[in-house]
Parts: C-alpha cells; sequence; structure tokens
C-alpha cells in the first residue's frame, strides 16, 4: 500500500514525529510512505482546504492508495477531504477509531487530531494508531459476523459520492483555482504526483496552473 503524509501549517512542527511513528510502522507491513509536507515552518504553505485539493488529487489518480491527514483539531481535514468524490475519509483519535475504521468503513484516509491531546506519549499514541490502521487485513468487519453488511455499505457509499458528485475534473475546475493552484505548488508534492499520477487529463489540467 503507498500512503501519504499530508498535514496543515499549524502542525508543520510536528510533521517529523508524525512521519517517523508511520514510516516505522509501514516498513515493518510491507507498505510504503511519503511525506508530502508540511514538513515545517519553511514548506510550502498549506491549509486544510489545500489538503483536501491534494489527498482528492493522489486518490483520484491512483497515485496512492491512502491518506493519513490531519490539522489542530482534526476536523477540518476531514470536512475538506470528504468533500471530495472518491475520498472516504474517517476521524482518528486513538488506536481503536483506526481499528474500526479500517475493518467497517474500509475508506481511504484518516484525519488525526495533531494539538488536542497531543501531550506525553503521544508518538506511541501515533504508533499505535498507525499499527491499528495498517497492521492487518482490511474490511474483515467488527464483530466478524456483521462483516458481509459492513462491507456493502462501505462499497455503498463509495458508489453514492459518485454519483451525487460532479465528474472529479469538472470539481476541480469549479472550485476556486487559486485554492488549487496552492494546493500543488509544494516540490514533493509535484514531483511525487508527476511520477506516480496515472490520469493524464488531471496531469494536464494541474500542469496547466502550475504554468500560470
Amino acid at each position: 500500500m503507498r500512503i501519504a503524509l499530508l498535514n496543515e501549517f499549524s502542525q508543520a512542527a510536528k510533521n517529523t514525529v508524525i512521519f517517523q511513528e508511520l514510516s516505522a510502522v509501514t516498513q515493518e507491513n510491507g507498505h510504503h510512505a511519503y511525506n508530502l509536507g508540511m514538513k515545517d515552518d519553511n514548506d510550502h504553505y498549506l491549509t486544510y482546504l489545500n489538503l483536501g485539493v491534494m489527498a482528492s488529487l493522489l486518490i483520484n489518480t491512483d497515485a496512492v492508495d491512502f491518506i493519513i491527514t490531519g490539522c489542530g483539531t482534526g476536523q477540518g481535514a476531514l470536512a475538506a477531504l470528504n468533500a471530495f468524490p472518491g475520498v472516504v475519509c474517517g476521524y482518528c483519535i486513538e488506536p481503536t477509531d483506526a481499528f474500526l475504521f479500517a475493518q467497517i468503513n474500509n475508506g481511504n484516509a484518516l484525519s488525526i487530531p495533531y494539538a488536542k491531546g497531543f501531550g506525553w506519549g503521544a508518538e506511541l499514541n501515533l504508533n499505535n494508531i498507525f499499527r491499528n490502521a495498517f497492521g492487518s487485513e482490511r474490511g474483515q468487519g467488527y464483530p466478524q459476523e456483521r462483516k458481509e453488511s459492513q462491507n456493502r455499505n462501505a462499497a455503498n457509499l463509495f458508489v453514492m459520492k459518485q454519483a451525487i458528485a460532479k465528474d472529479y475534473l469538472q470539481a476541480l475546475k469549479a472550485i476556486d483555482q487559486t485554492i488549487v493552484r496552492e494546493s500543488v505548488l509544494g516540490k514533493d508534492f509535484q514531483k511525487y504526483f508527476f511520477e506516480n499520477c496515472k490520469d493524464d487529463t488531471i496531469r494536464a489540467y494541474i500542469e496547466s496552473l502550475i504554468s500560470q
């Protein structure tokens, strides 16, 4: 599984700790983690609105399989990611949330509050969150006897979001283009996106925005 880390400006100072714990868990479980920022106060400036655009681009072009994101409360990033088709983001405060989201909802993103309650032992909580998110096969149901109905509902949620939303490229073009452009100007994001994007039409659109 390819997993991207995205966080906004208020939590940039914690990026190193977050990615360290994510990398440790993903390596143990045969996954690959990519740090796409913000990495520090001097990195490309991102708000939770930018995180929504970035995550949606990565998911909808099959550049990654999963997004780890968040902000101070985790709520802004959660709302921004879930605004887009193709993205089903859960809210995760502690390891049980991560386990239940993986087994019941089986979405493709988690938003974590990095300011609220982020104190002594925070790195242990992150490590355990990531172990519960990525340390076992997903979609197994909880309790297991409800697996069939839970998997059906999770799959139907993706279909519902796709039916309700505009065509993804039309949606990107319909929102404030300044926000979209700001979202893709980070060097780490650009390098990863252009190397892994599997949709030539969206690639061309992003290239046109960057060149403006």
